[in-house]
């Protein structure tokens, strides 16, 4: 069983040598960059010479494409902001030993480190995640956010955690959430999804009751109620990008049709 792992990159300088240090078992690296401006491919380069750059196409489709680079059919999709436990390269290090298995997948928890300590609570722990597929049986789906491997087949689980490096400070958090819920409410509007104000209005508290006391957030410290006002604040960022996306797309459709009515009402009173 032979192992690419695969990363996508931009602007990573501060997080791609330990990532490429903790995949190292592996029997080939494949970094995907999509632009970088700082050291990102430099210090790639020093951990392998598959370094590929390749325009941004999306979440998914720059992750299939990394895959498709691959020199095997087995696949290690590697974050750039995340690490593997000694017990995860254990394991894989042990399939690896093995005949192909029968699964066509594999997840494997994911632990958190935000705020100076390990979150497991909050809904984030284990967040179960498959990174390890084959490709020939498995592909990354999703549009615009929150992309994940579909397996064809049957997938296993793996007991080692991914460490998962997530944003640094409050701004950082703030900054990716703006991000990602302006994909999320762009996919949500080619799905036909609409809103309502009551939606808009109680959906925000309900995450944070999920996050901080369904999902024992209280018991993450500050950090866990940073998490359950932050899950608040993305719902209601999201569902108010979605109204503002359909109001201007409403807008544009009115815009185009009132020429075409004003003309209607002309013909019906004679004047053309």
């Amino acid at each position: 069983m032979k192992i690419t792992a695969t990363v996508i990159t931009l602007n990573e300088e501060r997080n791609i040598e330990a990532a490429l240090g903790s995949i190292s078992i592996v029997d080939e690296i494949v970094v995907v960059d999509s632009g970088s401006t700082d050291a990102t491919v430099a210090l790639a380069r020093k951990y392998t010479d598959n370094v590929i750059t390749h325009e941004w196409p999306g979440y998914a489709a720059q992750k299939n494409f990394a895959a498709q680079q691959a020199s095997n059919d087995w696949i290690f999709n590697l974050d750039a902001d995340e690490r593997l436990t000694p017990e995860l390269a254990r394991e894989i290090e042990a399939l690896r030993a093995r005949p192909e298995p029968e699964a066509c997948g594999f997840e494997m928890p994911r632990l958190c480190f935000y705020k100076g300590r390990w979150i497991r609570h909050s809904g984030w722990y284990p967040d179960y995640k498959v990174r390890l597929y084959d490709r020939r049986s498995a592909e990354w789906e999703g549009n615009f956010v929150h992309e994940s491997v579909s397996v064809h087949g049957k997938t296993g689980r793996l007991r080692g955690d991914l460490l998962h490096y997530t944003a640094d400070s409050a701004s950082e958090h703030h900054l990716r959430m703006d991000r990602y819920t302006t994909l999320a409410a762009q996919e949500s509007l080619t799905q036909g999804k609409r809103v309502s104000a009551g939606s808009i209005l109680f959906s925000p508290p309900a995450a944070f009751i999920r996050s901080y006391f369904l999902k024992l957030g209280f018991l993450d410290g500050v950090p866990g109620l940073a998490i359950a006002s932050f899950a608040a604040h993305y719902v209601f960022l999201k569902k108010l990008k979605i109204w503002e996306q359909w109001m201007s797309a409403s807008s544009e459709a009115e815009a185009e049709i009132l020429p075409q009515r004003r003309r209607d009402t002309r013909r019906v009173r004679g004047e053309d």
